[in-house]
């Protein structure tokens, strides 16, 4: 994980988001340790009352499980829980958007899918 906390959001929101997309991404794996209050306190200079909040959202969301003297670790169909919560935000978050301002500047459908075919097909 990098050191990009910033003052956009709360900081134990934006840990929660880093360790979600460190399960994503395949970083850390289903059953395997997440890092420790301790741990992220040290890494990113912040208070661990606000690394445990940040995980504590994460063992609410039954995406990390305590282990009682041993740490947390992810929980098994976390990834694809994950995902799918993703998924649905993606076009709350994302389309919606595009789809709003296609229409207010008169692109039909086939122009926004033409669109994004030449700007994906140029990366």
């Amino acid at each position: 994980m990098k050191p990009t906390l910033d003052e956009s959001q709360p900081i134990f929101h934006q840990i929660a988001v880093l360790i979600m997309d460190e399960i994503i991404d395949g970083r850390i794996k289903e059953e395997e340790q997440v890092p420790s209050t301790n741990e992220l306190s040290r890494f990113y200079n912040i208070n661990p009352a606000t690394a445990r909040k940040g995980l504590q959202a994460l063992v609410d969301k039954e995406i990390i499980y305590k282990q009682r003297g041993v740490g947390m670790f992810v929980s098994k169909g976390a990834k694809e829980k994950l995902i799918i919560q993703r998924k649905e935000q993606f076009y709350e978050e994302y389309v919606a958007p595009l789809l709003k301002e296609a229409n207010r500047i008169h692109l039909d459908e086939q122009m926004v899918i033409e669109l994004i075919k030449t700007k994906m097909d140029s990366k």
